[in-house]
Formats: C-alpha cells, structure tokens, sequence
C-alpha cells in the first residue's frame, strides 16, 4: 500500500507539472499561428481566442498523452538516480511491479483521452469549420478593416473604407479597385452602404466616380454618379459534398467504412491505443545508471514518442490510399509497440535481477 501510494502520488505531481509546461508552449504557438491567420484574413479577428479554444480541444489528446509518458520517465528516472529502484528491486519488487500505480493513476487520464479523441476532436473540428465557413461567407465590405486595404474572397477586388466608428454596416471614403478579364475599374465614393437583395449583398455607393480602363485599347472612361450599385459578393451554391471525415462523429465513420473515414477511424483508436502502450514504454524506458553524470533517457523517450505518433500518422494515410487495411494497421502497429513494451519490461527485470544475485567476483567468473 505504501508503495502505491508514494508512486501515484509522485506521478500525480510530476504529470500536472508537465502538462501545464507542455500547455503553455504548444498554446503559445498556436496563438501566434492564429493570429497570423487573422493577419491573413482567413479569420475574424475577434474569433481568435475561440479558434484557439478549438485547436486546443482537438490537440489535447497529444498533449496529455505526452504529458502522462514524460511524467513516467521522469519520475522513475529520479528514482533510478536517487538509488530507491535499488533498495525496491532488493527487497523483492521487480520493475513490473510498478505498472500497477502506473496504470491505477493513468486510467482516469486514459479515459478522458478517450473522451477527447472520440467526442470532443470531430465536435472541435466542426466548430472550426463553421468558424471559417461564416467569416469567409460574409460580405467583402464587412471583411475590409478601416484604414487597410484588403483582397475581396474571389481576388478580384481590392476594397479601402473609413467605416463610421458606431456603425458596423455604412462606411464613408469607399475605394474599390476591381480587376477584370478584359478591364479594369477604380470607383471612390464619399459614402457606401450595404443592402441585401436576396442572397446577394449591394454595395450602394453615393456621390462618387469611376474610372473604367480597356486592357487591349488602354481607352478610358470617367463617369460620376449620385447613386451606384455594386455586388459585393457573389453567391455560389454550396457544394453538397459532407464535411471532411475529421468533423464527423465516431458513430457516423462506422456506419460509413469508405477509405477516408476508416483512415480517420485508425488515426483515433491509434491515438488512444499509443497512449495506453506508452505507459508500458515509459516503464522500462525510464532506467537510468545512477553512477553516470548525464542520462540519455529522456531524449531517447522523447524520440520514441515522435516516432510512434509519426507512425500512427503514416498508417493513417496507408489506409487512406487502401494500402492497408484499418485491422491490420492498428494490430501490426499497435500490436507490435505492447509487444515490444512487454518484452523491454522482462528484460529490466531479468537485469535488475542478474545485477543483485550475481556479485562481482560472480560477474567477472561469468564473463
């Protein structure tokens, strides 16, 4: 019982501590990532904190993931270091004994990577979706920031207002540089409005001029107007085609096993599947030689954990391309990392065992 309770408890501190660090930074890049989008206009700037609430739903499996194995590392990496592995494998515990606490402390974690994985990512991804969905749908006038010149969503269009400071919808000093096939035009107005004419918005312009040019001829043509209607958008039937398979429900993959969604299926269940074999890795990766001044063990779990969910990715896109099928990727995978993992466990603990029967004079006799 006092084994346990020290372990899980030691574990418990060293994951909360490392999750918060792990948090910190991978939030930190995913906000600098959004608020270049942002810069870009592929968001709305005040949807930056909620896209980033988003993206950080959908990643925190990983992160959590990760958090919980370099917390196994570390904590019995110290204890390696510290000599208490010694005096437990003296007093008959072999390492597999700590798998217990490991998994006892783990399971609640495992569970809300589950949770995560399965619900929360296709939810979070949808949300995303629609977030980018409605700010590109929205009128090229009410995109265009005040004071900044910006590209309308076809390209075409190149948009400079002074919108007034308590009105979201008129605006005053409107440029609009439009680009066309054969022509090009330049309107500027002292006033503009937005009007909905079924599903289609009208800039309507006031007390302005436009200034249209032939590319063949280079002939030019100047008109003033009091009043003048431009689209401001073009409507275009949505495509019918559902979301991406990654916005889709866990139950809706599986009623529906097409490629694209047994490659999404594979990359979840792997997801959850890697974090429980990680456990069994960190196990018997976290030996460290207490007489050595610096341990590698760390770096090389670390590069265990990129490779690992390297893999999951590659077999994620082998099934997508019908190379493999999901069964056999999750099993060869996933099957052969539990493998491993047993079989790296029984060797620390026939180590561990040899280095405590055997004494030196023995060990010189064996070699």
């Amino acid at each position: 019982m006092l084994f346990d309770s020290t372990v899980r408890k030691e574990l418990a501190r060293a994951f909360g501590a490392t999750l918060v660090v792990i948090l910190t930074i991978v939030l930190t890049m995913f906000l600098i990532r959004a608020v270049g989008q942002a810069a870009d206009g592929a968001i709305a700037p005040q949807d930056v904190a909620l896209l980033l609430g988003y993206v950080a739903l959908g990643h925190l499996p990983t992160m959590i993931a990760l958090s919980l194995f370099v917390a196994i590392v570390v904590t019995l990496g110290r204890m390696y270091r510290d000599s208490e592995m010694a005096i437990w494998f003296a007093s008959g515990v072999g390492l597999s004994r700590f798998v217990r606490p490991v998994l006892r402390t783990s399971s609640p974690v495992l569970l809300v990577v589950a949770l995560l994985t399965l619900v929360v990512w296709p939810w979070g991804n949808t949300q995303s979706i629609d977030l980018r969905d409605r700010y590109a749908q929205r009128s090229d006038l009410s995109r265009v920031t005040p004071g900044v010149f910006q590209t309308s969503a076809n390209g075409r269009r190149v948009f400079f207002v002074e919108r007034e400071s308590t009105d979201r919808v008129n605006a005053r000093n409107v440029f609009i540089l439009t680009q066309q096939e054969r022509s090009e035009s330049v309107t500027s107005a002292r006033a503009g409005r937005l009007e909905l004419a079924g599903e289609d918005h009208y800039l309507v312009l006031e007390r302005g001029q436009r200034n249209d040019v032939e590319a063949a001829s280079h002939e030019r043509t100047l008109s003033s107007f009091e009043t003048y209607r431009v689209r401001a958008t073009e409507h275009a039937a949505r495509a019918t085609e559902g979301r991406p398979p990654r916005a889709l429900r866990t139950l809706e993959l599986i009623r529906k096993p097409i490629a694209p969604n047994l490659a999404e299926l594979t990359w979840r269940f792997g997801l959850l599947l890697g974090a429980a074999n990680l456990l069994l890795l960190g196990v018997g990766l976290a030996a460290a030689n207490p007489r050595r001044a610096s341990n590698w063990n760390l770096l090389f779990a670390l590069m265990t954990f990129v490779v690992y969910y390297n893999l999951i990715n590659l077999t994620q896109a082998w099934v997508g391309s019908g190379r493999m099928s999901m069964e056999v990727a999750l099993l060869g995978l996933h099957g052969g990392a539990f493998g491993v993992a047993l079989g790296l466990l029984w060797w620390r603990d026939h180590a561990a065992v040899t280095r405590l029967t055997l004494g030196p004079r023995a060990r010189r006799a064996a070699a």
